[in-house]
């Protein structure tokens, strides 16, 4: 008897496109329970910048992988693999639809194929030597040199992301693989039976969209939350170099004024959205449903119910 594969709801886009009101709707219709898919929502006292579901907006629908860590911890994709797999195999014993919801590309590929890393191979000394160069001639010369040993992980990881670059020079040195090779060494056919859902937008109504919500998150106490983490000295830590927190570390250090870290909160934020999207489209066999505005949820909601039943022979609860 062949065995079948763990159905698995997944969808993604880039912020501020939606993904979080339709995902309850979702979740409800497939009697599901949802699995964050963002890299910073694990991370507690980080709520506004993170544009993170309240309970409220959740609507009685179980949420997982959000608030687990403090901020001045680390969190890797190959611990968010483990996490959710584990979490996957939980919730499907309780009789319920996985389901993840979010924009890390690279943590949601890595749940969802053969993927494996190489996380026990590492050179602290060689890390501090690129801390260290990082410091002196700054983050873009770093970059190059990634640039120059692997040029597609270079491609997909941003220079302002210091510790990924750092990374993925010191899994070059480590194993004298290129980190993009071991990412496309995966297997390509999903693990688990998995309907992926994708919402895109027209760019330029998606970048308002974005500049908007950053207006709204700054109106609900953005500046006083990054303040909060800054006086109480946290610094140097993988949670604080996320798109909403770094500019206003540079703001709170006398770097720049409160204006230009809110323009490059606007200008890093654009630039994430149109990276996730590539990644998405690349990487992943996602099926897309263009939301963009007049278009509502409730315009694709049987059409997307119905791929959803289609692709995991999953009844919808209208």
């Amino acid at each position: 008897m062949k065995k079948t594969k763990q159905p698995v709801i997944v969808l993604v886009g880039p912020t501020a496109v939606g993904k979080t009101k339709l995902s309850i709707h979702i979740a409800k219709a497939f009697n599901g329970e949802i699995i964050s898919g963002d890299s910073m929502q694990i991370y507690k006292r980080m709520d506004i910048g993170t544009a993170k579901i309240t309970p409220e907006e959740m609507d009685g629908v179980p949420h997982h992988l959000i608030d687990m860590k403090e901020p001045d911890e680390s969190f890797s994709t190959a611990e968010f693999q483990q996490l959710v797999r584990m979490k996957i195999k939980e919730i499907a014993a309780r009789g319920k639809t996985p389901m993840i919801v979010g924009g890390t590309g690279l943590y949601i590929q890595s749940v969802l194929y053969d993927y494996t890393f190489t996380d026990e191979k590492s050179d602290p000394s060689f890390r501090e030597e690129m801390a260290l160069f990082e410091q002196q001639h700054g983050s873009l010369q770093l970059h190059e040199k990634l640039k120059a040993v692997d040029p597609d992980a270079a491609k997909a990881i941003h220079p302002n992301n210091v510790r990924r670059v750092i990374r993925a020079l010191e899994v070059i040195h480590t194993t004298g693989q290129k980190m993009s090779e071991m990412q496309n060494g995966h297997q390509e056919v999903p693990l688990y039976d998995t309907a992926f859902i994708g919402l895109k937008m027209d760019r330029e109504v998606l970048y308002e969209r974005i500049h908007q919500r950053i207006d709204m998150m700054i109106d609900e106490g953005l500046i006083e939350e990054v303040s909060a983490l800054y006086q109480s000295g946290l610094k140097d830590c993988q949670s604080v170099q996320a798109i909403g927190y770094k500019e206003l570390y540079a703001y709170f250090q006398g770097d720049c004024s409160l204006d230009e870290a809110i323009l490059q909160l606007k200008q890093n934020s654009r630039r994430y959205a149109k990276r996730q999207f590539t990644w998405f489209r690349n990487k992943m066999d996602v099926t897309w449903f263009d939301m963009t505005p007049p278009c509502h949820f409730s315009d694709k909601k049987e059409e997307i119910f119905a791929y959803i039943a289609g692709k995991l022979g999953l009844k919808a609860k209208l």
